[in-house]
């Protein structure tokens, strides 16, 4: 389960450079008279706060009920991201430019704005006006006079976002900073929440089985295989099953597993299917990949994307880890990837949510989780065979600490680990650890 995959951030006009000489560039409103973006925005950002849903999946709610145009659903992608990407900031803005209490409905609609004129860079009066006129006749007038404030103070409002604490300059909140800068330093802390503010690179693999010869894109460095894409989606390339979207953090925990042709291999947590795609074309589809999803909803995706990538070794079949696997199961497989769902912090430029959603008992709740993952996925090893554990966090509780106490456990020997942080790679964070079943205990190997 893996969110370096498929997750294509649209708002790149939404990057925020804290050397305030090189915003963003300008995005034309393109608003249909029929169709208020803003306020559809505010909607959006109404339900999320609610905690109804994540925000990837507000802007397509939106884009389908509305029928929108690539242009408008680009701008509502770009003002929902954002207002969530610089939240914190705005927030400050905010207490700049009003004094007193705001209703949510209020300050959602004010960061709309703020974000639009201060960091997007639309026009003023389409800012402005948009904005306003998404809002209830009795909170119009005060929308009106702090956005028009907040254009009058444009110079004074950015060049004092320097002084801010760090977590607050770059909208994180502080316990996440804290909890970084104790573990990475000072220095990899601002490094990751700078990272995060900045909108993520399009990669894509290509896919050796397609038989379709490299495509002519950017060649990431030091990484075989991976594509920069600049500009649109080579849709093409995609159907084709000769490219995958897909981030180079992913490939650590599949060359660390090191499919062999003629394998019996298990992905266990394999939607939407680009880590068991890697795998498979290690195996030059030769051997058995079995892929299993714990949500059955996930199935047809994965699925659908195993066989657009020419994948003929793999069968897809639902199974929720956190439940013991299937006796016919148990010893089979000589390797298997287990990719746990986690805190994605290693991810927070992708997951621009995830910041706010995550809370630190979730750092004590999730390992409990993911070590009764690797419980239930340990007995499906053969003797000897190995397991490669990975998350797309930069959390210990889930990583090193978690594997450690595992291993020490269930007899188990941890060959390697690796941790990539999002600051010293051109990839996401992620982190991935080789495990290795012990073989029982021969007596006459002794002799």
């Amino acid at each position: 389960m893996s969110s370096h995959e498929e997750s294509t951030d649209m708002s790149a006009h939404s990057q925020f450079s804290f050397a305030w000489h090189s915003r963003a560039s300008v995005v034309s409103s393109g608003v249909p008279a029929k169709l208020n973006i803003r306020r559809a925005a505010h909607a959006a950002l109404h339900a999320w706060g609610k905690g109804h849903d994540y925000a990837e999946t507000l802007v397509e709610r939106h884009a389908q009920r509305h029928q929108l145009s690539s242009a408008d659903r680009h701008l509502l992608h770009a003002i929902l991201f954002g207002v969530l990407r610089h939240r914190r900031v705005l927030d400050h803005w905010i207490s700049k430019l009003r004094h007193g209490k705001l209703d949510p409905e209020a300050r959602d609609l004010l960061r709309i704005g703020l974000y639009q004129i201060l960091l997007l860079q639309i026009a003023d009066h389409a800012a402005v006006n948009e904005t306003v006129e998404a809002g209830k006749a009795n909170i119009r007038g005060l929308v009106n006079a702090v956005l028009r404030r907040a254009i009058d103070s444009k110079k004074r409002l950015l060049e004092g976002v320097d002084d801010l604490p760090l977590p607050e300059k770059y909208s994180h909140p502080d316990w996440l900073f804290k909890r970084w800068r104790k573990h990475f330093g000072a220095e990899s802390a601002q490094e990751i929440m700078e990272g995060n503010q900045m909108p993520p690179p399009t990669y894509a693999r290509y896919n050796p089985l397609s038989g379709k010869p490299i495509p002519e894109f950017p060649a990431v460095d030091g990484t075989p295989g991976f594509y920069l894409v600049e500009g649109s989606l080579p849709s093409e390339l995609l159907r084709d099953g000769v490219v995958y979207i897909q981030d180079p953090a992913t490939r650590h925990a599949v060359e660390m597993l090191a499919p062999l042709p003629g394998e019996t291999i298990l992905d266990a947590c394999a939607a939407p299917g680009g880590k068991a795609a890697m795998i498979a074309a290690a195996m030059n589809n030769e051997g058995s990949l079995v892929a299993t999803d714990s949500n059955e909803k996930r199935l047809p995706r994965l699925q659908e994307n195993l066989q657009r990538l020419h994948i003929t070794c793999a069968e897809v079949s639902q199974h929720d880890w956190l439940e013991r696997a299937p006796t016919e199961w148990h010893g089979k497989f000589d390797a298997i990837l287990l990719d746990v769902p986690c805190s994605n912090s290693g991810v927070l430029r992708r997951r621009i949510d995830a910041r706010w959603r995550l809370h630190p008992t979730d750092l004590q709740k999730l390992p409990e989780m993911q070590a009764r993952i690797l419980a239930n996925a340990v007995p499906c090893l053969r003797d000897g065979g190995r397991l490669v554990y990975s998350t797309c966090s930069i959390e210990p509780e889930e990583n090193g600490m978690l594997v450690k106490a595992f291993a020490d456990l269930h007899s188990l020997s941890v060959l390697r680990e690796k941790q990539i942080l999002p600051t010293l790679e051109i990839s996401d964070g992620a982190y991935c650890a080789l495990l290795q079943k012990k073989a029982p205990w021969d007596p006459l190997s002794e002799c």
